[in-house]
């Protein structure tokens, strides 16, 4: 490659990680996983009290960086793809940790891990075939509900019964929230297919 052709770094890595808020707060947020982890299973003085503001913190800049690209017009690829990556993060490492502390049944933890690792693969495959489905109202309630279930789950020890109650709708919720999404895609798949197959 000439001197001329040689690509220079710096324009090379606003391309990959374009430095505006946006992308900042998404950074934040999965750097903020290993802290919400350490807080959580190790021996910390007032660790729940820190994993709860932790998790609080990170779970904000993920409702205000959304809000910003939108507010600013400043969606990038990158937003595009670590945002939804983060928020799996965060969520995934919560509900793990929470499991081996045995403050949070298994089967719950694993049926909100699946439903988010499934939707995340459909999406992948939706995008390969150049179809995008926005985030739906029934998406963002589920995500509010988990954000609100988990953060419960910290802070109150015991698990009294509303707190029992808020994680059976969390993950019926995010149940029927998967459902919406596969039967929304194959709607989508099928429209773009029709002419072609008519």
């Amino acid at each position: 490659m000439s001197r001329s052709q040689e690509v220079d770094p710096d324009i090379m890595a606003t391309a990959v990680f374009p430095l505006n808020l946006p992308n900042v707060l998404t950074v934040l947020r999965i750097m903020l996983v290993p802290a919400l982890v350490v807080a959580l299973l190790g021996n910390t003085p007032d660790g729940d009290v820190i994993a709860a503001v932790v998790f609080a913190l990170a779970s904000l800049t993920d409702f205000i960086d959304g809000y910003l690209a939108r507010a600013r017009d400043s969606i990038t690829n990158f937003g595009k793809l670590m945002d939804p990556l983060a928020d799996k993060l965060l969520i995934v490492a919560a509900l793990i940790s929470l499991v081996s502390l045995h403050r949070l049944a298994a089967w719950i933890a694993m049926v909100i891990i699946t439903r988010e690792l499934a939707v995340t693969v459909l999406r992948l495959g939706a995008t390969q075939a150049g179809v995008v489905i926005a985030a739906s109202m029934f998406g963002k309630v589920k995500t509010c509900l988990q954000i609100a279930a988990i953060l419960a789950v910290i802070a109150v020890h015991g698990q009294p019964t509303w707190v029992s109650a808020l994680l059976y709708l969390t993950v019926l919720v995010t149940v029927l929230s998967g459902l919406d999404y596969f039967f929304g895609l194959r709607r989508q798949l099928q429209q773009v297919h029709a002419p072609a197959d008519s």
